[in-house]
């Protein structure tokens, strides 16, 4: 048996299950409509919730810095890569969100993998939720604290994890505010409730929250209304603001020290120049009106509502996100098949990013999106579905 063998053997058994992922190739900017492997289809694979990826204001920015710029910032930050951009991104972030002070990062991975190890060590505990994204899970890992997972969304098993744990250094809580594949929201009330009786870090993941919930997508915090109560929120720029890159806004006192320990920060060359004067034109744009995020949510209803009519099961979401459940991971991938040859482009998702018998369709819906493109899609839907005996 060659060195490689079993690595093919387990391609296999995933092609087997229907758990092999085919990568298809975008050859357009990102929009309600793309080229996808040659073929222009309807989009509903992006985070682009607000349509930003390719805003005009967002891409004369980007041009203009890399005029300025140039393309790389030929550096770490803490050597000789910090630009006046960078500051500025920070400043303007923890204004738009209401905190002390802001830290920019390469991705939200990225600042989660930052913010976790450098707040907890062996010693500490971090109370988990089962379902948070993998970088929260690889942050807690190689921070090397004992991780206690509690069940998904529910304080009350929280409340039983943290009474059973009783040797700790230091502790943290630390849940997504959007859960990516459900579409459902912390209860994040709750979690500040429970940390603050026990004088525990709280951390919030907002990733699928930042220009979604909110005062014009400021985010799940505004969304409770929790400002200053919350210690750590991480986020990233590479969904709602259309571009790339992760952001952790707090407490001064916490953005200050991972400026000194958070080890993406240290060794790791920053967010390039037109990304991040993209990031503040996004920032702007949000500022300016909330147009973009109510037709998002417009959009959102109306797709979620039709969907439930035509007879689709769409899971429990409280957001634009909208899983249509489909149960085993082959009928999900047969189902992306087809729709792709109506024109649409939504991808399956089975194991392991969601749990063996979850395997769906998510459908990403945005801002982008007109009436017309609505209609498209919900008749695909309803053409595919009836042809695979998921709907009547």
């Amino acid at each position: 048996m060659t060195k490689t063998a079993w690595i093919e053997q387990e391609l296999a058994a995933l092609k087997e299950q229907g758990l092999f992922t085919n990568i298809r190739t975008i050859g357009s900017a990102m929009g309600a409509w793309i080229e996808v492997d040659g073929k222009r289809v309807l989009n509903f694979c992006a985070n682009n919730y607000l349509g930003l990826a390719n805003h005009p204001r967002l891409v004369s920015a980007a041009k203009a810095a890399v005029d300025q710029y140039g393309v790389g910032p030929g550096a770490v930050r803490t050597i000789a890569g910090t630009l006046d951009l960078h500051l500025q991104l920070e400043k303007r972030l923890a204004e738009f969100k209401g905190v002390e002070a802001a830290i920019t990062f390469q991705s939200g991975f990225n600042a989660n993998l930052a913010t976790i190890p450098a707040l907890v060590g062996k010693d500490d505990v971090i109370f988990s939720d089962r379902l948070n994204h993998a970088s929260i899970i690889d942050g807690c890992r190689l921070s090397r604290a004992k991780i206690v997972a509690y069940e998904h969304n529910d304080p009350a098993d929280l409340r039983r994890k943290i009474a059973e744990e009783t040797q700790y250094g230091r502790r943290l809580i630390v849940s997504d505010g959007v859960f990516s594949m459900d579409g459902d929201i912390a209860p994040l009330a709750d979690l500040y409730t429970i940390a603050a009786e026990h004088d525990i870090l709280l951390m919030v993941d907002d990733a699928h929250g930042e220009g979604v919930l909110g005062r014009g997508g400021r985010g799940i915090v505004d969304h409770f209304g929790l400002h200053g109560l919350v210690d750590i929120e991480v986020g990233t720029m590479s969904k709602a603001f259309g571009v790339v890159g992760g952001v952790v806004a707090g407490k001064k006192v916490i953005i200050d020290w991972l400026r000194q320990r958070g080890r993406p920060f240290l060794f790791s060359s920053a967010m390039t120049a037109p990304d991040a004067a993209a990031c503040l034109a996004a920032v702007e744009l949000l500022e300016e009106s909330t147009e973009l995020v109510e037709r998002l949510w417009r959009n959102a209803e109306v797709f979620k509502t039709e969907l439930k009519k035509l007879g689709f099961d769409t899971g429990h979401s409280q957001t634009p996100i909208v899983p249509v459940m489909l149960g085993e991971a082959p009928l999900a991938q047969q189902f992306s098949r087809k729709l792709f040859e109506e024109g649409v482009f939504a991808m399956a998702i089975g194991f392991p990013t969601v749990p063996q018998g979850k395997a769906r369709i998510r459908v990403m819906n945005t801002a982008a999106h007109g009436q017309s493109d609505l209609e498209f899609g919900l008749a695909a839907f309803e053409k595919v579905g009836k042809e695979l005996g998921v709907i009547g």
